[in-house]
């Protein structure tokens, strides 16, 4: 649903008209500049939670342009984890700037939906060097980085838990237990499951192809087996201070003071801050135990970025758009506005983003994190894997049967 706010009036409903006088932009070309008779027609999409933030950098593009170009700019919330979805359904009439979560990159790239950035060398000069590299397939630059925290880390309330508690799993499992409390996970998404696997030995991957994926994960050899992280995840669920739930669940859960940690991700730091107050904690994600070790849980590190239709009527001006977006000053209004870490190195070394728990957790956790490039067969059998222990195994297969199921699954052409 396209969603319409007038810039000249006080906005109550989701579309923006950025209007100026109609003068030529003598440094654009030709193509792009606009007669008398002509308007610039661009549409962003971007997070439902980014309305206000949206609209205040769209303002702030329209100022900054004032004079150059009429332009009608119109928003419609589109989430970042399904945009290429959304954009491949009609590409050449899909929106001219739209923010994705980086591991759409190569889909996107390989559809012929973005084209190389043209001021490559800006851009690598003044963000951070992963954000580059997210941004980028074969070392050219094909999106503008926006984010930098794209990951997840431990919450958990101060109330409960010390800093020591935190570095262990099964500890905070049981504390939570003992005051009929939770402590979540989302087991229904791989992106979160990869924790548990990603520091065993066990692997997956992307093959060279872009699409299908390798992995090891239903091993028999090696210090740790599949079956072990397996036998571990069993141990959880069946713990009562445990419980797999999404991201909407998990807020509801902190709010109503049922949920008193969890592993979630910084798009949700402002939302427990205000829950949980002065009680407000965040650090890496700890250990488990898993064949009788403790493992340090993994994780995929992910960067949001805001690419340009290669299909734009109007690229130059999306081009500018798309940096305006992405540009110092908008980076940290996110991080105000939206607690958002960002991917400008000046932005990301400013004191308020560095004390900031959520990204100081995130931080730390990069130590144990990796990008995530993984082919699409790799999320439903993960979730059919995961969702049968939670249902306590109703079908009866051994644990090595699950696993190598998944990872037939995981692995298929």
């Amino acid at each position: 649903m396209k969603k319409k706010i007038n810039l000249w009036i006080p906005a109550l409903t989701l579309a923006v008209f950025l209007c100026g006088c109609q003068k030529q932009d003598s440094d654009l070309p030709e193509s792009d500049r606009t007669s008398d008779s002509d308007t610039v027609h661009l549409t962003v999409w971007g997070a439902a939670e980014d309305e206000e933030l949206l609209r205040q950098i769209l303002e702030g593009f329209q100022a900054k342009y004032r004079g150059q170009a009429e332009f009608v700019i119109t928003y419609e919330p589109q989430s970042e984890s399904h945009c290429t979805d959304a954009l491949m359904a009609d590409l050449e009439h899909g929106a001219d700037v739209f923010a994705f979560a980086d591991d759409q990159l190569n889909t996107l790239v390989a559809a012929g939906a973005l084209e190389p950035v043209d001021n490559g060398d800006t851009v690598r000069e003044t963000n951070l060097p992963e954000a580059v590299l997210a941004a980028s397939v074969n070392n050219t630059l094909y999106a503008l980085p926006l984010t930098a925290d794209n990951g997840y880390f431990l919450y958990y309330n101060k109330q409960y838990f010390s800093e020591q508690d935190v570095n262990s799993w099964d500890r905070m499992l049981d504390i939570a237990a003992e005051h009929d409390k939770k402590v979540s996970m989302e087991w229904s998404s791989g992106w979160y499951v990869y924790s548990l696997f990603g520091n065993t030995g066990l692997t997956v991957g992307l093959n060279d192809d872009g699409i299908t994926n390798y992995c090891t994960w239903n091993s028999t050899e090696g210090a740790i087996k599949g079956t072990d992280v397996a036998r571990a995840m069993v141990k959880m669920a069946d713990h009562p201070g445990f419980v797999s739930i999404d991201d909407t669940g998990f807020l509801s859960g902190v709010k109503d003071g049922s949920i008193i940690a969890g592993i979630n991700g910084v798009w949700n730091a402002v939302a427990v801050e205000e829950a949980w107050g002065r009680n407000y904690g965040a650090a890496k994600l700890p250990s488990y135990t898993c064949g009788g070790q403790q493992v340090q849980m993994a994780s995929f590190s992910g960067y949001k970025l805001i690419g340009v239709n290669a299909y734009s009527e109007h690229p130059d001006w999306a081009a500018r758009l798309a940096e305006w977006i992405t540009n110092e000053e908008n980076q940290e209004l996110r991080f105000l506005l939206r607690g958002q870490g960002p991917s400008n190195i000046r932005a990301a070394a400013s004191d308020e983003v560095q004390s900031a728990p959520a990204i100081a957790a995130l931080l730390e956790q990069s130590e144990y994190s990796c990008l995530q490039r993984i082919g699409g067969n790799f999320w439903d059998p993960v979730t059919a894997f995961t969702a049968n222990i939670l249902a306590g195994n109703p079908s009866g297969d051994s644990l090595q049967k699950q696993l190598d199921t998944m990872v037939e699954g995981i692995i298929a052409p």
